[in-house]
């Protein structure tokens, strides 16, 4: 079982969850950018929510299916189509052998996220199988794919859902359930996000000015932005007073702030340390948000508690509960 890289848009790399218990060595944790929507394509399929999955960004692939593939896209919107019918996001697909899954037009979010049953069959790397560009390490030979890359899949039991759509996919390409999971973080029109963050330690040390603008103006993701970091444009914030700090550790949403101004939120292959000040944390459950802002979008921090933000994060955690179970018992043939 294998899928076929026809071509490889604009970057597709293999992402789990993360790379962890190595950052003392300098080791990033990468990772998928968006883990709500690579969480719930695992979930579609009847993996475990860490698996590994193909992260496009902004223009995606074009894959030749060679096996029959029960498989699920979430998170942005880029178009898919089987053999150039569209194919809906958010629930699981049983497509047939020879199929071509071709991405298109970016009409919403920023990435998007394909699982397939049983996973891509590639070794991991220091535990997992997440792609750090940089140190060319993981995923499929350490790299983003490129045209002509063979992505074996391993082998897995069937499920009662896809034994279903086998009897009624008749002549067609593909089928699948009248069942979905939404798309709660991605936005299919805005051009302006909310994102909640919590003040860090080191706010204080920033001007009133800076303090105030921080929540008051509105801060540009520029084209420079990338895995690693969102860099941001706006008002410029600045220090009271010069700071010499030692090197410390960030952490994923850490927003720190350069020299310039101009602060950089910290995303999937953020360094180990840093020694610039940081003014804030974007929530973590409001990370799957960052991920899925495009360049020339606008951002308008909004600040909450720690309490606040560790309430988020928990009913986040809630929702995707009660979605693993309603889809298991969907996958397995049981309806309510």
């Amino acid at each position: 079982m294998s899928i076929k890289v026809l071509s490889p848009g604009l970057l597709t790399s293999i992402q789990d969850l993360g790379r962890y218990g190595y950052q003392k060595y300098g080791v990033i944790v990468s990772g998928g950018m968006d883990t709500y929507a690579l969480r719930l394509a695992n979930l579609l399929v009847g993996n475990k929510e860490g698996e590994a999955t193909l992260e496009m960004t902004l223009m995606g692939p074009s894959l030749l299916l060679e096996a029959d593939l029960l498989l699920a896209i979430t998170g942005g919107d880029l178009s898919p189509t089987i053999n150039g019918e569209s194919v809906p996001q958010g629930r699981p697909v049983l497509v047939r052998k020879g199929s071509v899954l071709k991405f298109g037009a970016l009409k919403s979010g920023c990435r998007s996220y394909l699982a397939v049953r049983g996973g891509y069959d590639i070794p991991e790397v220091m535990g997992s199988k997440s792609t750090y560009l940089r140190a060319k390490i993981g995923g499929y030979q350490g790299r983003a794919l490129l045209q002509g890359d063979i992505l074996p899949v391993r082998c897995s039991s069937p499920l009662s859902l896809a034994e279903s759509l086998e009897k009624t996919m008749g002549s067609r390409s593909f089928a699948f359930p009248s069942w979905y999971v939404g798309k709660s973080y991605v936005s299919e029109t805005s051009q302006e996000y909310k994102v909640r963050v919590i003040p860090n330690s080191q706010f204080p040390l920033f001007s009133p000015d800076s303090r105030k603008q921080l929540f008051q103006q509105p801060f540009q993701v520029t084209t420079q932005s990338d895995r690693m970091g969102y860099r941001l444009s706006g008002a410029s914030l600045q220090l009271t007073e010069p700071l010499e700090m030692v090197s410390e550790a960030v952490a994923l949403g850490t927003i720190q702030v350069p020299p310039d101004g101009n602060p950089i939120i910290l995303l999937a292959d953020r360094q180990t340390v840093g020694g610039y000040p940081k003014i804030a944390q974007v929530a973590g459950a409001d990370i799957s948000t960052v991920a899925q802002i495009k360049p020339g979008s606008r951002i308008w921090f909004v600040e909450i508690s720690l309490a606040e933000a560790e309430r988020l994060y928990a009913a986040r955690e809630a929702d995707i509960q009660r979605i693993t179970i309603t889809v298991q018992s969907q996958l397995a043939g049981i309806t309510t």
